[in-house]
């Protein structure tokens, strides 16, 4: 039990740290789009695509390998061979980390030049290349903190590293924006580079004071090759995995430009429309995802004790309450976010198209968060591989339909794009899960009455601010009230006409303050 009550105030934490740092992230976004523009913050996301898979190949796998392997040697009080599996682990992501950075540092003229077609992200590009070690080794002490029961010191390193990096960016950018996009995106990426480096070392330090007391030296003989063999059985199908979504990902961003550049746009147009809707709608889209992402984190242990169990009763009536959840909150946030774009727009990013591509993604909401969840799910039902392998298609799809559809549709087909890879990845999982777990689906409860809900708060929401204006309120401030009033509002429909009952909220009580296991429904 103590165990348990360890592991829920560790996820909250986390779970209050990611929203947070989401809350920072965004704001800082915001700033930099303003300040950078949309054709540097276009550049930026094109040459994203290039580090994710090179960032992917560094860890190859990395932290996930590292929780398991010190978790299960101190799960049996064996320190010696936790011991080794750190020093195979640091040596496991040095040799992958070290190919990478090489492979992007040396590479990147061809990058930019072939790949990307714009000089301009070479020395972004090498900047990013000088971070890809730092991180590596960062998620072997990650995941030993993790491992642990010490997250908080992954929560702390986060915050510290995020402090550093909008100082560094911040400053960065007064110097190098006047010399145009190139040194502007450059500011970016060496502010990124400092601040992983700064929190590797930060890290680092933690990790080898930490590891004195929980790690204990002994003369136990290990065999090496078994820790070896164990290593490269978890991590190399993960990383195998990881490369292909991860190379399809990649192929995907340096397809739309092109493909913007077809339909008829410049090259300056494609990176700015590019940026529009990757860099500044998405992410304010996806920011309420931060809280249901965390959420449905603490379920995938639940889910996996009930699976060890055979208790089929319970799995049905955890994923059932959860999916319900998720759509309630994901379609209030719709309606929010599709009510206020206009205002979203203009206060956050001001004489730009933003609002209409957040107006647009609005409705998709529902479909993105419960994907999310039912992801989440799947994994703690044990279906790690087949979300891989969904997950995989769904970007070969995004790569077919970013090459047909964009040269005819412009960045319209980029919406279209992500309409339908996010409806056919979510379809795939949430039929899988119903086969995997049972559940039933409750179409007027979980879509209707949320819909009515949103659809009356806003109304209301709209209602009452037209008869008090609040004119005196400054524009953000004023849009943070009526967004405030309207959740309210809608978490109070919601109750009225069932869309929450009893049952919901004993549920939800039941996680965070349970002294047993849920009893069976």
């Amino acid at each position: 039990m103590k165990h348990i009550r360890k592991f829920l105030l560790n996820a909250l934490l986390l779970c209050g740290v990611s929203l947070l740092m989401r809350t920072v992230s965004v704001s800082f976004n915001v700033y930099v789009s303003n300040l950078a523009g949309a054709e540097t913050m276009g550049l930026y996301a094109l040459l994203s695509g290039i580090y994710g898979f090179a960032l992917t190949f560094a860890t190859s796998g990395i932290n996930i390998s590292t929780v398991r392997l010190v978790t299960e040697a101190l799960g049996r009080a064996d320190h010696a061979r936790a011991r080794m599996a750190l020093r195979k682990c640091v040596g496991y992501s040095l040799f992958f980390s070290g190919i990478a950075t090489a492979s992007l540092f040396f590479g990147a003229d061809f990058i930019a030049t072939r790949l990307l077609r714009d000089a301009r992200a070479l020395l972004s590009l090498r900047f990013l290349a000088f971070t890809l070690i730092p991180i590596a080794l960062s998620s072997v002490f990650s995941g030993y903190f993790t491992a642990v029961r010490r997250v908080w010191k992954n929560a702390t390193v986060q915050v510290i590293e995020q402090g550093i990096r909008i100082f560094a960016i911040s400053s960065l950018l007064t110097v190098f924006l006047p010399r145009g996009v190139s040194f502007a995106c450059a500011a970016l990426a060496l502010g990124g580079a400092i601040a992983e480096c700064s929190s590797f070392l930060i890290s680092l330090v933690a990790f080898l004071q930490d590891k004195r007391k929980a790690v204990r030296p002994t003369a136990t003989a290990v065999n090496a090759k078994a820790v070896q063999k164990a290593l490269l059985g978890i991590a190399l199908p993960i990383a195998f995995s990881a490369y292909a979504r991860s190379g399809l990902v990649s192929l995907e961003h340096m397809l739309i430009p092109v493909g913007l550049g077809k339909s008829g746009l410049d090259q300056a147009s494609a990176l700015a429309a590019y940026g529009l809707v990757y860099s500044m709608a998405l992410p304010i889209v996806l920011f309420p995802s931060a809280l249901i992402s965390s959420f449905s984190g603490l379920l995938i242990p639940e889910l996996t004790e009930c699976e060890a169990k055979k208790n089929t009763r319970q799995i049905r009536y955890v994923c059932e309450r959860v999916s319900h959840l998720a759509l309630l909150f994901s379609i209030g946030a719709a309606g929010i976010m599709a009510c206020f774009s206009a205002e979203l727009g203009q206060t956050l990013y001001p004489n730009t198209d933003a609002a209409r591509y957040i107006r647009l993604l609005s409705p998709l909401i529902p479909v993105m968060y419960i994907d999310t969840t039912v992801d989440s799910m799947l994994k703690g039902l044990g279906e790690q591989v087949y979300c891989m392998k969904v997950n995989i298609f769904d970007a070969l799809l995004s790569v077919l339909l970013v090459f047909f559809l964009l040269p005819h549709m412009g960045i319209m087909g980029c919406i279209v794009t992500i309409y339908i890879t996010e409806f056919v990845n979510a379809s795939l999982s949430i039929v899988r899960l119903i086969r995997k777990s049972g559940m039933l689906l409750h179409p007027v409860k979980w879509i209707c009455k949320p819909l009515l809900c949103a659809i009356g708060s806003t109304f209301m929401a709209r209602l009452i601010f037209a008869f008090c204006p609040l004119s005196a309120l400054a524009g953000g401030w004023r849009l943070a009230l009526h967004i405030t009033v309207t959740a309210i509002l809608y978490l109070s429909l919601s109750v009225a006409v069932c869309g929450i009952d009893r049952d919901d909220m004993a549920w939800v009580r039941s996680i965070f303050a349970r002294q047993k296991p849920l009893n069976d429904r």
